[in-house]
Order: C-alpha cells, then sequence, then structure tokens
C-alpha cells in the first residue's frame, strides 16, 4: 500500500467504521483472553476494542510499513495499551505453533496473496483449543445483481485498491482449511458501495 494509501484510510473508513464496523469488531472481541494475535491489524482501528485484563497479551501483525507506522504511532499515544507488533505477513507469521489463543482477522482475506496458506498458518500458531475469529468482505450471492457486478468489477479493483478481492468465497475457504465455523453472521456493510457490502462474521475452531 502507498504512502498516501494509508495516510487517507482512516478518513476513507471513518463513516463505516461508525455505522457498524466498530461495534461488530467489539462484539467479536469482548470474550478475548490470552495470547491474542490480531493479523493485518493496520492502522489500529481495533486497538481500543480489546477487554482489559491483565492476562491478555495482544500481538498485533501489520506487513505494510506505512500502516504500522501509523498503527505504531498511536500506540504511543495510547499508554493504556500494551501490544506487541509484528511486521510479518499472514503467510507467514512470526511465532511458534500452537502460541495463541485467539487470532482475529478483519478486512484481511479479501487482499492477501494466497488464503489458503494464510489460513493454515493460523491454524499452525492456533492452540488446538484456540478460537480463529473473522470479518470479512464476501462474495455477494450467487446470481445476484451485486454478484455480478464483483465479478465484472474485480480485475480492476484487484488493482486499485490493493489486491482487494470483490469476490472471495472465504467461508467455504475458512471450512476447506480445516476449522468448524461454531458461530457466523451475514450483514451489509453500511455506508460502503454495493459491491463491497456483503460480509460474514464469526468465530471458528480446529476440527478435531
Amino acid at each position: 500500500m502507498s504512502f498516501f494509501s494509508a495516510l487517507f484510510y482512516d478518513k476513507v473508513m471513518k463513516y463505516t467504521e461508525e455505522a457498524c464496523l466498530i461495534e461488530w469488531r467489539r462484539t467479536l472481541l469482548e470474550n478475548v483472553d490470552g495470547n491474542v494475535l490480531e493479523i493485518g491489524a493496520g492502522t489500529g482501528a481495533s486497538l481500543g476494542l480489546y477487554p482489559k485484563k491483565a492476562s491478555l497479551a495482544l500481538y498485533l501483525a501489520e506487513p505494510d510499513q506505512h500502516m504500522r507506522m501509523q498503527l505504531e504511532q498511536k500506540l504511543h499515544s495510547q499508554s493504556n495499551i500494551k501490544a506487541t507488533v509484528l511486521s510479518c505477513s499472514t503467510e507467514h507469521i512470526e511465532s511458534d505453533d500452537d502460541f495463541f489463543d485467539y487470532v482475529f482477522v478483519s478486512l484481511v482475506c479479501c487482499s492477501v496473496k494466497d488464503v489458503d496458506a494464510s489460513l493454515q498458518e493460523i491454524k499452525r500458531v492456533l492452540k488446538p483449543t484456540g478460537r480463529f475469529i473473522f470479518l470479512e468482505h464476501v462474495a455477494a450471492e450467487p446470481g445476484s445483481s451485486c454478484y455480478h457486478w464483483q465479478q465484472r468489477l474485480n480485475f480492476m479493483w484487484r488493482h486499485v485498491a490493493d489486491n482487494c478481492h470483490l469476490n472471495r468465497t472465504t467461508e467455504q475457504s475458512i471450512i476447506d482449511a480445516g476449522f468448524v465455523i461454531e458461530d457466523i453472521q451475514y450483514e451489509k456493510m453500511r455506508k460502503m458501495i454495493a459491491v463491497v457490502q456483503p460480509t460474514i462474521r464469526g468465530i471458528a475452531r480446529i476440527a478435531p
């Protein structure tokens, strides 16, 4: 992501964050504890939404240097939040096996280079009893007008939106990677253009 894209990211997402994303993230994260990894932490939109627990050790991974710089600046300005910042990508997480109690991704799987490799890495670093928390925009219902436009616009969108895909079937990818989805909700992302509105959010565990 370019310096200018990172610089204006928060402004572009402001109204959608206020309309739904803050509420969705807060609810998803309300019970996390132990070792917690957020992958693709961006500029730190989720920072203030984690529970204030002494037993929570927060790790924030952001591979883009411009986004990571803003993330670190926010951390410095919020001294009550303690976190370890990592520069690794989703496909190569800097962690031992079975280390994290929770892994959280928010609007990340749409733009990773390799979804399958990313999900396998998440499985690797999660404890067997851990939970994978996700919030992603996804492909619309096949046959719908939105799905039609996602297919038509995806090639162009990827090139202007830092490899963001409009038509990824992330729910199926999570299942195919060996997760069992315990809870999932489908809802439109408010204050966003139609082709990016379909979302899923929920919690999954590693299949036995």
